[in-house]
This record gives C-alpha cells, structure tokens and sequence, in this order.
C-alpha cells in the first residue's frame, strides 16, 4: 500500500508512546530462552521482535526470520549450543545476500557444527546444536557488532565461558556495551579490556527478576527530525526514556542541538523543545550510530543544509544498500548527493521537488526517514507498511500529532 502524506502542520504540543527498543528486545529474548527465570516487560512489538519469540519457541527444524538481520545473526548463535537439534536457519531473498560467514566462522572456531545450503557464506545455514567447550576466538570487529553481540549472548553458556579477540576498528561499541550491561543485569559477569571481551561460565540459576525494556530510541529518531522541521515553540513528549541509555543512538540528543532541537528529561520522558537554530553544515561520524543516519540526512536536506556523514560502512549490508537508496531518493526530491562505500556528502538545496514518490526498498527506516518531509511538502511514500519492521504503529501516531495521510487506492 502506498500512502500519500499531505503537506501537514503538527499541534504545538503533542505526545507519543513508543513501544521497547527492538535492539534491547531480541537480546532479552535470547537471554530469556536461556536463562527463563526473567520476565520481560515493555518488549518491541516490531515484526523482528515478533519473528525473534516466535523462533526461540519454534520446534520447527526449518526456522525462516524474512528481514529480520539482528535475529539471523543470534539465532546462528543461539542454536549452535542447542544439543542434539538441528536447525536451517533462512529469510527473505535480500537475508540470503546478507554475508554471515564472519560469525559462522567464529563460531566454527568454537566447535559448532555450522553448513551453507545453498550459497557458500551466506544464509540459508544448516546447524546441528552441540556442546562447545573451546572458548578462544578471534573476530574481525568493523563488519557489524551484531556478530559480537551473537557470541557475547550464548558466551555465559559455553562450558569454558568466551574470551574473544577483536581485530581492527571496533564498529558501533554502544550495542556492544549495550549487550554486556545487559549480561550484567541479569548477574553474568564480563569484562572488556583493549580488544578482549571476556564472558565468565554460568551454571547456577540466576536470581528472577523483571527486566523493563527501554523504548526505542532509533524509533525516536524520526520526531527528533519532525521537532527539527517544525516551528519554534513546538513540543513533542516521548516516553518511556532514560537519560542514561544504553542504546547508541541517544546521541540524537547531542546531535540535533545542531538544529535547534533541546531535549529535557522528565521521569521516564524526554521533551523535545524546538528552539531558534543557526542552519550550519554538518559533519558527523556515525558509526556508532549508524541506524540514524537516514534520519540526519533526510533532516539536512529538508533544513536546506550540506552534511558529509561517515562511517557508514555498514549500512550497505542492511535491508538494502542504504547509501544507494538515499542517493536515489534525495535526488529524486532535487537534492545531490556523493556517495562512497562508507560516506554520504549531501549538498545544500533550497528546493523540494513536490509530490514525490519515495520507493523504500522492503527498508523499514527509509519509510519513516523520509516521514518528516510532509512538514515542507507533499510526498508519497510506497509500500508504507513496511514500517511493521520495527514500529508497527508509525502511521497512526503521526496523524496522532496532526500529519495528513491518505492511502493511494492504487
């Protein structure tokens, strides 16, 4: 379904609830199917959060996760110590051009049984569940920090515990804290010294408790460009949010200063207060925050800013080549842009092209990135469910706030 998004104006002030972060949810999800004396509270009802439970209960011995990347990549790990079962782990067309080898292979070093059905080096992988006793790998660490996450998740239920080794530019290291602060939580002990991680054994049961999953602050990003799109004076209210995140991509807070965006916390909430900004170029590197910078690109342009962003190595490895995608799209609304394999260069634009149609590439945040344009002009937005990915209820809270959309009858 594609949607048309009238030319909108928000309500001075305004709220949203949005829904656990998918990032912290499908680690609490794998940590609760190993460790089950852990409720969970406040869990992402996102498709990949979804499809994340409904793997981890499955009996099936075909497992498919469609898009879901972050499940893929602990799922490999997940069932590899899953003794005496045998797993084919699959996913859409696009999941099967995702590169897993770098994980399959650490965990290979590991002594899991791990195949390839059809594609060496990628999904669709045959795992047959054993106990692994080794616990010394090595692991390029600039690919994606999901492949860390994976092994540091099952590390405390490897005989021997995990000392992993990371070579290279670590990317993305808030979602590798992210993930030891969680381990932490619930009483495995870690440590993280230069470029080793290390995960004790455990085999006692862990004292129960309720973990409380955090909203989503990638979520979050795109009313952090609406603010920034709106008039002086505008106020838009999120919760649930805690000034000490663990999620990357609370940077946001820090980075849309820049366009005249303050953020103030209040109890489990943040407040974002549009103020008077100086509309300079600006230049960022994301990589440990890459999910947002569809988000900040899309921001520049709508401001009539330049930008160079970097850093962003791994966005050609998510739901499509989101360097790509942003070039095609911007460009389509009268923008220009340079691309590299790890950069974006967004020139400064006066004019937005009207009435445009933003193909989103089966890519949740290309949806929502390009969401806040409707503040300046007119936009359509194709395959607008594709939102479900990670934010289910995207639509309706916009009109929530005052957006104008239409469904096409197309």
């Amino acid at each position: 379904m594609h949607i048309t998004l009238q030319k909108s104006k928000i309500a001075k002030q305004s709220s949203v609830e949005i829904t656990g972060s998918k990032s912290e949810s499908n680690r609490l999800l794998l940590l609760q199917a190993l460790y089950p004396e852990f409720e969970l509270a406040n869990v992402s009802n996102s498709d990949d959060s979804c499809l994340m439970t409904d793997a981890l209960a499955s009996s099936s011995e075909v497992v498919d996760i469609h898009h879901a990347g972050t499940a893929m990549r602990f799922l490999t790990a997940y069932f590899s110590i899953q003794e005496g079962r045998d797993t084919v782990l699959t996913g859409s067309k696009r999941m099967k051009e995702r590169p897993i080898k770098i994980l399959a292979e650490a965990l290979q070093d590991l002594g899991a049984d791990i195949s390839y059905v059809e594609n060496e080096g990628f999904p669709p992988i045959k795992i047959k569940g054993k106990k692994l006793t080794k616990h010394q790998v090595t692991l390029k660490a600039n690919v994606s920090s999901q492949y860390i996450s994976a092994l540091l998740l099952i590390a405390s239920k490897l005989e021997n515990g995990l000392e992993l080794t990371l070579e290279g530019e670590i990317t993305s290291v808030p979602y590798i804290n992210m993930t030891l602060s969680l381990l932490d939580e619930i009483g495995v002990e870690s440590s993280f010294i230069g470029n080793v991680i290390t995960v004790k054994p455990n085999t006692k049961q862990l004292k129960s408790k309720t973990l409380t999953v955090e909203s989503d602050w990638s979520s979050a990003s795109y009313y952090f460009s609406i603010a920034a799109l709106s008039e002086v004076g505008t106020e838009i209210t999120l919760s649930s949010y805690k000034e000490n995140s663990l999620q990357g991509d609370s940077v946001l807070v820090d980075i849309y200063k820049h366009f005249g965006v303050t953020t103030v916390f209040n109890d489990n909430s943040v407040i974002l207060k549009k103020e008077a900004s100086i509309l300079s170029p600006l230049k960022l590197d994301l990589k440990n925050a890459p999910d947002i910078a569809q988000t900040i690109a899309v921001t520049c342009f709508a401001l009539g800013i330049s930008c160079d962003l970097i850093g962003l190595h791994t966005l050609k490895i998510k739901e499509t080549d989101r360097l790509v995608a942003l070039k095609t799209e911007i460009e389509k609304l009268g923008g220009t842009v340079a691309i590299t394999d790890k950069s974006l260069h967004l020139s400064a634009s006066e004019n937005i092209k009207e009435l445009v149609s933003i193909a989103t590439y089966n890519d949740h945040r290309m949806a929502m990135a390009f969401a806040p344009l409707a503040l300046k002009t007119p936009i359509i937005i194709e395959d607008a469910a594709v939102v479900s990915k990670s934010y289910p209820t995207f639509w309706d809270d916009l009109k929530s706030i005052g957006f104008q959309i239409i469904p096409n009858q197309s």
